[in-house]
């Protein structure tokens, strides 16, 4: 079946198998790999992208879902070489260790700031329990997506 959607400001239309996971597509049709496997069953949070500016888990969406839909993986938040507030303020507070879960957990907390700009530690803590980290203790992302959310307002 025929897709068309916007994937970071970048029209793309290609044939697809019906069955094609949105996190399959962006990798192995679109070529952007900073959308990770984890899991494979939602539980992780790692294939995170905003679809239409909101939160989505690309694991349980269907490439076909998001026709006609704008996309952002991690590869599409930075602008003119400059890095964006979220990702600048995991770089500042050390809001990462291996890696492995950062676009997800970016673009997470790029979703929850812009839903709710006055955030409390507690309200980070709940609006990212979707996504795992296995390496951090969550301590450090938490203290970036505060300092990111008072940039935004």
């Amino acid at each position: 079946m025929r897709v068309s959607m916007t994937v970071n400001d970048s029209p793309q239309d290609h044939d697809v198998e019906p069955r094609l996971l949105l996190v399959d597509y962006l990798r192995k049709v679109v070529g952007l790999t900073g959308t990770n496997v984890g899991c494979d069953t939602s539980s992780c949070g790692a294939c995170t992208v905003l679809v239409d500016g909101e939160s989505v888990k690309s694991c349980t969406m269907l490439a076909a879902q998001a026709r006609d839909r704008r996309i952002t993986t991690i590869e599409g938040l930075a602008r003119n070489g400059d890095l964006h507030p979220v990702q600048a303020a995991f770089h500042e507070h050390h809001g990462l260790q291996c890696g492995f879960c950062t676009p997800g957990m970016v673009l997470a907390a790029v979703s929850l700031i812009a839903e709710q700009p006055q955030l409390s530690e507690e309200d980070v803590r709940l609006g990212l329990e979707g996504n795992l980290c296995r390496c951090t203790g969550y301590h450090n992302i938490v203290k970036a997506v505060l300092a990111a959310a008072e940039v935004a307002s």
